[in-house]
């Protein structure tokens, strides 16, 4: 069911453009219309570009880096010129690109209809996007364009906290006339280890004063924890520092894997000041979000039962709010919290880019089979739709590809194969697009197989491989620190250290 949109989103209104436009006498009204495929009017981001090349920005409409949004229909004051035009609506709906003319001296109008090519949330499935740095009260309006359903909002992070000032909601989520949900107390905590996501809170955490590496950003996790055991943390990149330090914690219940240094246009082609790759192993514009993956799957591997998460940190970076996205499948109508028990139940799957639903045995993701005894074989199907080719799809178990399924040119179509169990573990689904120039993909969440006495088999590399990272960091911020700020932090590290360790004697 294509969500109903409230009239205020769709109200014409009429927009001065910013800039260097030439004088006002040569500017022309034109109308820009989106509609679907009932004539309906329907919101959505606009990436328009006047002869200059130029993004146009228009005033009084939400706006960021090259794109507008706005509620189907809009009056714009244009100079005379060629305009190139990307319309899109989120990855359930098609792209649009083309060119409008305006002439002089003549009112100009446009109007694109813009097809959806899957309705996910007819299905039970409902997106969200967990890092958004937007005006909250851009938020209805944004959400609808990029038909996006929940969407918790960063509002305190780091030293920024505008809730010292303005009162804190009795509610701090909201829904919007068509149904969709945000929040308005998210925060991160953005600091030397890395950066947590909060969602959840009634209120910010005390971070304003913290120092980069003190107090640690375990002392935060575990307070926010002691707050609620309701509050979700996220941990909002896998390369980051104290990734370790936060995994033996036991207190994180996501990673984002599909993250804000993947763009709808290129990306961010380094770990920023996280664990750096090796760019021979992983090299190239894709090395960052294989990387990302790569470390993901060593937690599975270590028996960790973690759902993956996607943020676009629209607002800080280019991407528009959803272009990294979560899909949680709910039961029933959604509520705000339906969709986070959707999620640590692992019933989910992230992308960029291609929709990818996919069962095993008619199981959603997060499920997981039990067996006395192997092999357990397990029939997985499902169907990928895309705006683009498919260069692979892959089923992925215990972290190694151990089928490929063939990519196709088709942007709509179904999968099936059979897999085999022989031992504990877990499996995943990932279909990858056929863009090289950055990292579209989208990954279900996993699979777990229980096979005898033996239900979270832990892989001995795979603990090796975070003991390690764990001693690094200790020993960098052993060189780093004040002795007094040693003192207080060395030993948060030294029990993660112990975790692995002891993670480590027991692995196969």
């Amino acid at each position: 069911m294509i969500h109903s949109i409230a009239c205020m989103l769709v109200a014409v209104s009429t927009i001065e453009v910013r800039s260097d436009a030439p004088p006002p006498s040569s500017e022309v009204t034109a109308t820009l219309q989106v509609v679907d495929d009932e004539s309906m009017p329907l919101p959505c981001r606009v990436h328009l570009r006047g002869p200059d090349g130029k993004p146009v920005q228009p005033a009084g409409l939400p706006f960021w880096k090259d794109h507008f949004c706005f509620g189907g229909s809009v009056e714009l004051r244009l100079s005379p010129g060629c305009y190139a035009y990307e319309i899109e609506r989120g990855p359930e709906y098609e792209s649009i690109t083309g060119e409008w003319e305006i002439a002089a001296g003549e009112h100009a109008e446009l109007t694109v209809t813009l097809r959806q090519l899957a309705d996910l949330a007819q299905l039970g499935w409902y997106s969200a996007d967990l890092h958004v740095h937007r005006p909250v009260s851009d938020m209805p309006l944004l959400l609808a364009a990029e038909n996006l359903d929940v969407a918790p909002v960063i509002t305190w992070w780091n030293a920024t906290n505008p809730w010292t000032v303005a009162n804190r909601p009795r509610s701090t989520t909201h829904q919007t006339p068509d149904g969709r949900f945000y929040d308005v107390m998210a925060g991160e905590d953005e600091r030397g280890g890395g950066a947590l996501l909060y969602f959840g809170m009634a209120q910010p955490l005390a971070i304003a004063g913290a120092a980069r590496e003190r107090p640690s950003s375990l002392e935060f996790l575990e307070q926010a924890k002691q707050l609620s055991p309701e509050i979700w943390v996220d941990i909002e990149k896998p390369f980051w520092r104290d990734v370790p330090l936060w995994l033996a914690s036991g207190k994180v219940d996501s990673m984002g894997i599909a993250h804000n240094h993947l763009w709808r246009i290129g990306g961010l082609d380094n770990e920023a000041w996280g664990r750096p790759r090796d760019a021979q192993s992983w090299p190239g514009p894709q090395g960052n979000g294989r990387w990302t993956q790569e470390i993901y799957y060593r937690a599975l591997n270590c028996g960790l039962r973690i759902p993956p998460s996607a943020g676009s940190a629209s607002g800080v970076l280019p991407n528009p709010v959803g272009y990294n996205r979560a899909y949680v499948h709910v039961d029933g109508p959604l509520t705000y919290p339906s969709w986070w028990e959707g999620l640590r139940a692992g019933r989910v799957f992230v992308t960029n880019g291609p929709l990818l639903l996919a069962t095993a045995d008619e199981q959603l993701p997060g499920h997981v089979f039990r067996a006395k005894r192997g092999p357990l074989r397990l029939s997985i199907r499902g169907r990928v739709v895309c705006r683009e080719p498919i260069a692979g799809l892959e089923v992925i178990k215990d972290g190694r590809v151990v089928e490929a399924l063939a990519g196709s040119d088709q942007r709509n179509f179904a999968f099936e194969t059979e897999i085999d169990c022989d031992r504990s573990g877990w499996l995943l689904i990932r279909a990858i697009a056929g863009d090289t120039s950055t990292f579209r993909f989208a990954s279900t969440g996993p699979f777990y197989v229980e096979i005898g006495d033996n239900t979270r088999r832990i892989d001995r590399r795979s603990a090796s491989f975070f003991q390690s990272w764990a001693e690094e960091r200790r020993a960098e911020l052993s060189s780093l620190l004040d002795a007094r700020t040693r003192e207080e932090v060395l030993p948060i590290h030294d029990r993660a250290i112990k975790f692995w360790a002891d993670l480590l004697r027991r692995a196969e």
